[in-house]
Formats: C-alpha cells, sequence, structure tokens
C-alpha cells in the first residue's frame, strides 16, 4: 500500500479522496494555487504545497509543477480527482516515466477511450451497440455528405478527442451541413488542439444513463449499475439518480454487461464510466467511457455501500478486486444535486465572491460533499462547483420529498447560486413522474427559471410574440432582468432567532 499519496485536486473532491486515503493509513499532500492558499481542502491534508499562481493553466493544469510537488515531497503515487489533468495522456504518461502511481487507467488506454472514433471501432468489435456513423475521421465535404444520407438526417458532428458538447453540432438537413462541419472543427481545435471530427446519427429524446465499472490488474471486473443523467443544462449534468427510473431488470442486466466487455477490450483499469444513450424505443447505444471517478459516484456509493474512491486505491496500488458481481446490490434509492455559484437569473454566469453566510444541512440519508465555508471567497478562475448534495432513502417518491425539504434548508448567502433552480426541477411533474430525456431543461426553460410576481411569462411570452415578433425566450429575459429577486425572497422564510 502507498504510504503517501499526492492529490492533484481542489475543492470537494481533492477532502473525499484525503478522507479515504486517511482511513487506509496514507498520508496526504494537498496542492494549491496562489488564490487557493486559504481552502478548506487543504485542511483535510498533511502535508501541503504550492503549485502556481491562480490561473489553472500555471497550476492545476501545469504538469511539471505537480511532478516537482511529488518529487519534493517524496509522494509514490497521484490522485488526479476529477477535471483538470485527470483524464490527459500526457499526464498520465509523464507519471509512468517518473516512476510515479497514477491512480486511474493508464495512459495508452487514456489515450484510447479519449480516441471517440477508435473507441467506436473497439466496442462494435465485441458486439455493444453503437449509434450508426463514420468509423473515420475526414475533412472531406463529400464524403459528410454520403455519410449524412446513409443514416439519415438529423446528424450529430463530434470533436473525436472532446467531450463536454465542446465541438458538438445537430444538422437537420444537407444545406446547413458544411457550415456546421467548419464550426465543429474551429472549436475542437480550440479546445483540444486536435480538428478531428466525425459524424452519427442524431438520437432525438434520448436519456443519458451511465454505468460504474472496477476492473483490476488481475482482469476481475463488475459493474455497480446505473446513474441516470439525463438532467443537463447545455451537455452538463446538474443532477443524477440511481436507479434509473427508465430502466426494468433485463435492460439494465444487458447495458451492464455491455459495460463491462466495454472495459473489458479498453483493458482499462481501476473505476471508470461507460455512458449510453438510451432512445424512446428503449435501444440502447454506447456513447462514450469516462475514465475518472465522476462528479455523481456519491450516489452509487450510497446505493451499493461500496467505497468507489477506497476500491479506486486499492486497485492502483497493485491489490485484487474482492468483490464479485453478485454481491452487488442495489438498495434505495438515491439522487444528487450538483450545488454551483452561478446566477440563474443572468444566463447562469459565475457568481464569485464571499460567503457570508452558509448552512449545510444535516439529517438521516443526507450526504454533502462541499469545499466551501462561511466567510470563504470563491473564486473566479475554477468551475463553479461549490458541493454536491446527495439524498438517500428507501424508494424514489420519498427520496424526492426529501431532497425538496433538504434544499429549503441549504442556505449560502453572499454570492448566488442554482439551489432554488434545483428545487424547481426537482419539484416539476415530469421529473416526478420519471418522463424526461436530454432536453427536459431546454423544453421547461420558461418555467423552471425563477418566477418573478406571479406573472405568468408563458402568456406575456406569447403575447409579445404575436405582435411584435420577440421570441418568447428574449421576453421572459427582459421580464427577469427587470424584476430580480432578492436572496432573501430565494429562501423562503426563515428565523435567525426565536426571540
Amino acid at each position: 500500500m502507498f504510504k503517501k499519496v499526492l492529490i492533484a485536486n481542489r475543492g470537494e473532491i481533492a477532502i473525499r479522496v484525503a478522507k479515504a486515503c486517511k482511513e487506509l493509513g496514507i498520508s496526504t499532500v494537498g496542492v494549491y494555487s496562489t488564490i487557493d492558499k486559504k481552502s478548506l481542502h487543504l485542511r483535510f491534508m498533511d502535508e501541503i504545497i504550492w503549485i502556481g499562481d491562480s490561473p489553472a493553466i500555471s497550476s492545476y493544469l501545469n504538469i511539471e509543477a505537480i511532478l516537482d510537488a511529488v518529487r519534493k515531497t517524496h509522494s509514490e503515487a497521484i490522485h488526479p480527482g476529477y477535471g483538470f489533468l485527470a483524464e490527459n495522456q500526457l499526464f498520465a504518461k509523464a507519471c509512468e516515466d517518473a516512476e510515479i502511481i497514477f491512480i486511474g487507467p493508464s495512459s495508452k488506454t487514456l489515450n484510447l477511450v479519449a480516441d471517440k472514433v477508435a473507441s467506436r471501432i473497439t466496442v462494435k468489435k465485441v458486439g455493444v451497440p453503437i449509434i450508426p456513423g463514420m468509423e473515420m475521421t475526414c475533412t472531406d465535404l463529400i464524403k459528410f455528405k454520403q455519410a449524412a444520407k446513409e443514416v439519415g438526417y438529423p446528424v450529430m458532428i463530434k470533436a473525436s478527442m472532446g467531450g463536454g458538447g465542446k465541438g458538438m453540432r445537430v444538422v437537420y438537413n444537407e444545406k446547413d451541413l458544411e457550415k456546421s462541419i467548419a464550426i465543429s472543427q474551429r472549436e475542437a481545435l480550440s479546445s483540444f488542439g486536435d480538428d478531428s471530427i466525425y459524424l452519427e446519427k442524431y438520437i432525438e429524446e434520448p436519456r443519458h444513463i451511465e454505468f460504474q465499472v472496477l476492473r483490476d490488474n488481475f482482469g476481475n471486473c463488475i459493474h455497480l449499475f446505473e446513474r441516470e443523467c439525463s438532467i443537463q443544462r447545455r451537455h452538463q449534468k446538474i443532477i443524477e439518480e440511481t436507479p434509473s427510473p427508465a430502466l426494468n431488470d433485463e435492460i439494465r442486466t444487458k447495458m451492464g454487461e455491455s459495460a463491462k466487455k466495454v472495459i473489458e477490450a479498453s483493458e482499462y483499469t481501476t473505476a471508470g464510466t461507460v455512458e449510453f444513450l438510451l432512445d424512446k424505443n428503449k435501444k440502447f447505444y454506447f456513447l462514450e467511457v469516462n475514465a475518472r471517478i465522476q462528479v455523481e459516484h456519491p450516489i452509487t456509493e450510497m446505493v451499493t455501500g461500496v467505497d468507489l474512491v477506497r476500491q479506486q486505491i486499492l486497485i492502483a496500488a497493485g491489490e485484487k478486486l474482492h468483490l464479485s458481481q453478485e454481491q452487488i446490490k442495489q438498495n434505495g434509492h438515491a439522487i444528487e444535486t450538483r450545488i454551483y455559484a452561478e446566477d440563474p437569473d443572468n444566463n447562469f454566469v459565475p457568481s464569485p465572491g464571499k460567503i457570508l453566510y452558509l448552512s449545510e444541512p444535516q439529517g438521516p440519508g443526507i450526504r454533502i460533499d462541499s469545499g466551501i465555508f462561511q466567510g470563504w471567497n470563491v473564486p473566479p478562475n475554477y468551475d463553479p462547483i461549490l458541493s454536491k448534495l446527495i439524498v438517500w432513502s428507501e424508494n424514489r417518491d420519498m427520496t424526492i420529498k426529501r431532497i425538496l425539504e433538504t434544499l429549503k434548508e441549504y442556505i449560502i448567502l453572499g454570492i448566488k447560486t442554482n439551489i432554488g433552480y434545483l428545487s424547481r426541477i426537482i419539484n416539476n411533474e415530469s421529473f416526478i413522474k420519471g418522463n424526461f430525456d436530454t432536453h427536459f431543461i431546454d423544453n421547461n426553460e420558461e418555467i423552471l427559471l425563477p418566477q418573478h410576481n406571479n406573472l405568468d411569462l408563458a402568456l406575456i411570452a406569447a403575447a409579445f410574440n404575436k405582435k411584435y415578433g420577440i421570441k418568447k425566450k428574449q421576453v421572459s429575459q427582459l421580464i427577469r432582468y427587470s424584476q430580480k429577486t432578492t436572496p432573501w425572497q430565494e429562501i423562503g422564510k426563515w428565523k435567525i432567532c426565536n426571540h
């Protein structure tokens, strides 16, 4: 087992990894940038070391600075968390060359799963369904037109080496194809340094469902069931749950076995996630592999009782996986909401600043993975995630009721957050019934955003649209900007004292 691990991350995930290390008797090293010198994650570390200035490129994305920190602290392994360098093949290779254990898959595997076209070919060979489309990248417009005709419009253009919605374009007809290809290539190049793109059939009204998998260096492989990740804004997940209300036992079993096939074919080790799209006819298709611990891993832990970060570390240390597929059971239901420092009233722009007051809920079935404290200044330099609220109960209905009550008790003042927005999503009738897909937020945008003075935004927007030709979305934004709520209105009635 490792004696010392450097955690190359910040915020709540750095704290989560530190706790797992301490339970295993492993000493931890925390890293920080200039602006993070007072951040909460540093309080959970045995040692801390500065790695650079505030911009991520100078610190958390600076491979040489992190490797230098490993050498100075005599750490044996690096845990990358999620984001930053967690799926960076060059970082993993640099660790291998320096004989430092990278707690994650090998650089070879990272390179394979990062290449979406290569992944499609690998997955197809083992009989896992893939979305119809191209099995090569190219820049030839004629070949793109031919492929689009073969699979049928609408089609999706995607970056071969990308993710997170970058370089993705939906095309509904041939006349828009050339322009969309050019835009996708520019986005892919600026985001990933590679303008390779390909085309596949666009699945309309899909659900986004992923399976958690563990595999050791001895070929032992298990899945830990699914996570429903269809509630997304701009291709980014904001609410996840398990089990998925869309799956029956037959489909769940098939998807789980397919996930294991993908991981085994990729020679993947430690913790990984296989993502699928599920269409309205209950047919599933491989989407991609996420080669890291996921933001949403806690809901799997709540339902299965398996500590995923602990297992990830044990496997990286060379230990065998001592869990069989038969041992993994789903118990109850869990929902996670991601708490962001952002302003739903203002197109979700980040809301950095000082947290003047913080009250985090507690109680049975409630877990908070948090990276914040009262008095802390939320920096503008990084992803605005503050914490994750995870709630468990015996069934989905009870979990929904519990998380709605818990969100009411989660109070953060001094900055804007999305807490009220999350409550409105979960309280929506379609969500409660489990009838939603990845377009849920786009289709319900007007009713999910804050309502002001009980104005019926839909009626007003329709009237403006008819008389002036102004789009409904633009009208809704004008109303919201002119009638903003205060923090006191957002959190409802509460008392400072009982006098």
